[in-house]
């Protein structure tokens, strides 16, 4: 009689223990979750609220213009110099990252031994952990230097630089994702083309890459959003010029690298120049989120299932 009344009373503090927490937990991971969505709600109407103010001051023909001058007595408030400018250190970036990035991946999903993957693989990852101000100042002090001696108009300040070691930093996200795409497609669909005759290369480049391409696009698409969105390395070794330029060798000013040099104190609260930030701010945050749909749209449309 006394061990059923034990046993009873044990079952209903169980029970009565998984009921709230049943209750309890489901609404803390809700807040968890949410925490991320709401900051991201939060980013987004701070943006469009402070970089209304700047549209509605500045005319779509000024800001879609050549000349940026935010400091002069009579300022202007063209961005072109700045889209130009991240537009030509992210391409100079992916010249190098893709095709570096692409054959470590065949490399090492096709040709390595697991010994040498498991060792080369983490190696080259930890590329992806150096802080980006020292990528700065590798570009500045070590690769515009080298460069020179080869072009001698480069000037100290260029987008070649920083737009190679921009390269440099992002292989790893492409070299990884994208052997983790490869390594996806089923072991048997490679073996029957090793079977029917083809060559390791053949099978890499006519099977696998074709049934990962979903994946090495997303890959490629994720880097270019990473090399556009890149602040520290552009603002040290790409300088702070505004003119509209497409001279590699000449200092260009990225969206991201104006948003530094203005929150550093050089726009006084409340002024035009100030709530510029915000509407570069604004058009680089439209910039990302339309490449980060068109990854997730080419992830879908391209994914095969197997």
């Amino acid at each position: 009689m006394e061990d059923t009344q034990v046993r009873d009373k044990i079952r209903n503090n169980s029970a009565q223990k998984k009921h709230i927490s049943d209750k309890v937990m489901p609404n803390f991971f809700l807040l968890m979750a949410s925490l991320s969505v709401l900051t991201t709600l939060g980013i987004v109407i701070i943006l469009v609220t402070d970089a209304s103010k700047f549209f509605s001051a500045v005319p779509l023909t000024e800001v879609f213009s050549t000349e940026l001058a935010p400091l002069r007595k009579d300022p202007s408030f063209g961005i072109l110099p700045l889209i130009s400018g991240t537009i030509i250190t992210t391409l100079i970036a992916m010249l190098v990252a893709v095709p570096v990035g692409l054959a470590a991946a065949i490399y090492l999903s096709q040709f390595a031994s697991d010994k040498l993957r498991r060792v080369f693989k983490p190696m080259m990852e930890v590329l992806a952990g150096i802080p980006t101000i020292v990528y700065g100042f590798f570009a500045y002090s070590f690769v515009t230097p080298l460069l020179m001696k080869i072009i001698p108009s480069l000037q100290a300040k260029n987008a070649l630089s920083p737009g190679l070691v921009m390269g440099i930093m992002i292989i790893p996200m492409v070299a990884s994702l994208s052997e983790d795409a490869m390594n996806s497609v089923p072991e048997i669909i490679r073996e029957g083309s090793l079977g029917l005759g083809a060559t390791k290369l053949e099978t890499a480049f006519k099977v696998i890459i074709p049934g990962a391409i979903s994946g090495i696009m997303a890959s490629i698409v994720l880097a270019l959003s990473r090399a556009i969105g890149e602040t520290m390395i552009v603002t040290i070794a790409s300088g702070s010029s505004k003119n509209f330029t497409l001279d590699i060798t000449q200092s260009m000013q990225t969206m991201t690298a104006y948003i530094v040099e203005f929150t550093s104190g050089d726009a006084g609260s409340g002024t035009l120049g100030y709530y510029s930030l915000y509407a570069v701010g604004l058009i680089l945050f439209i910039f990302t989120l339309g490449i980060n749909l068109l990854a997730q749209y080419i992830s879908r449309k391209y994914r095969e299932v197997y």
